[in-house]
């Protein structure tokens, strides 16, 4: 999901999903041009940690970051609040 900047590149997040580290409702992505929609779960490595999203939305345009956090819900937030 490009739109939403998970990644620094869409070339890092072709790789990424090449070399099997992402996973959409728990599967397994084998290729970077898998179709996601609203409502799926994305698991993938970010930095230091394993990102657990669900999407909210799809972009029609590339739009600024501040649109862009609107389009997902982050799943780790509530257990990393605990912590």
């Amino acid at each position: 999901m490009f739109q939403a900047r998970f990644f620094r590149s869409r070339s890092l997040a072709a790789e990424m999903v090449a070399l099997g580290h992402c996973r959409v409702n728990g599967q397994r992505v084998a290729k970077p041009g898998h179709s996601i929609g609203v409502g799926d779960v994305l698991t993938f490595p970010q930095g230091n940690r394993i990102r657990l999203v669900r999407l909210l939305d799809l972009a029609q345009r590339r739009g600024p970051a501040s649109e862009a956090v609107l389009l997902f819900v982050d799943l780790d937030a509530a257990s990393s609040a605990l912590e």
